[in-house]
């Protein structure tokens, strides 16, 4: 395997010095992405969010900044992400606002109804059976509770349908393909949104 070829495949279990690099660039590089999968969340006052996937915890801290009367709990299957995570959130842990654990999508070790909006930017592209790890996300969600998944993919353009063909057990999801799984785990009232002049998504799901 190539040097590129091994970089790139990083993102679906960031490890060692090139998982590093990778978490790094991912902080920044998904920024704007991740800015506007929030903007979608206009009207929903949280007080425990569970951020999956958190990567290097940009978006942790985030949405700490936006609702400061919540909590997170960040939650990363990379040991990489999650010390990453704890360096940038290391603060708000102090301050006893932010938890950040290393867990799998499709088995979460938290309480049934735990939270009231749980996020997933960059990540369900990985997750190992869409409906399965949706129905998890429904479990540990309060009833009324929020699903946002934020992708830069939507599963049709050129540029990630080539990342599939190169990246491990990556798969990128039509809007259409993600609404079905949703509603087979127990979610209503799917939204979704498309950013003008770009592949990205937005999907918002209800409990």
């Amino acid at each position: 395997m190539g040097l590129y070829k091994k970089f790139v495949n990083q993102t679906r279990k960031p490890e060692g010095f090139l998982g590093k690099m990778m978490v790094d660039g991912m902080n920044s590089g998904h920024a704007k992405l991740a800015d506007w999968g929030m903007t979608h969340l206009s009207g929903t006052t949280p007080e425990k969010i569970a951020e999956l996937g958190c990567g290097g915890g940009r978006n942790t801290a985030e949405l700490l900044k936006r609702y400061p009367k919540a909590t997170a709990t960040a939650l990363d299957y990379s040991e990489v992400s999650v010390k990453k995570a704890e360096t940038l959130n290391k603060g708000m842990i102090a301050s006893g606002r932010c938890t950040v654990i290393q867990g799998n999508v499709a088995e979460m070790p938290f309480a049934d109804s735990a939270f009231d909006l749980a996020t997933a930017f960059e990540t369900i592209y990985f997750w190992p059976g869409l409906e399965h790890c949706f129905s998890e996300v429904c479990r540990v969600l309060r009833p009324g509770g929020v699903f946002l998944i934020c992708n830069e993919s939507d599963g049709t353009d050129e540029t990630s349908q080539k990342y599939e063909k190169i990246i491990e057990g990556m798969k990128c999801y039509t809007v259409e393909e993600i609404t079905e799984a949703l509603t087979a785990a127990g979610f209503s009232d799917v939204s979704s949104d498309h950013y003008n002049g770009k592949p990205w998504i937005t999907v918002v799901a209800r409990k």
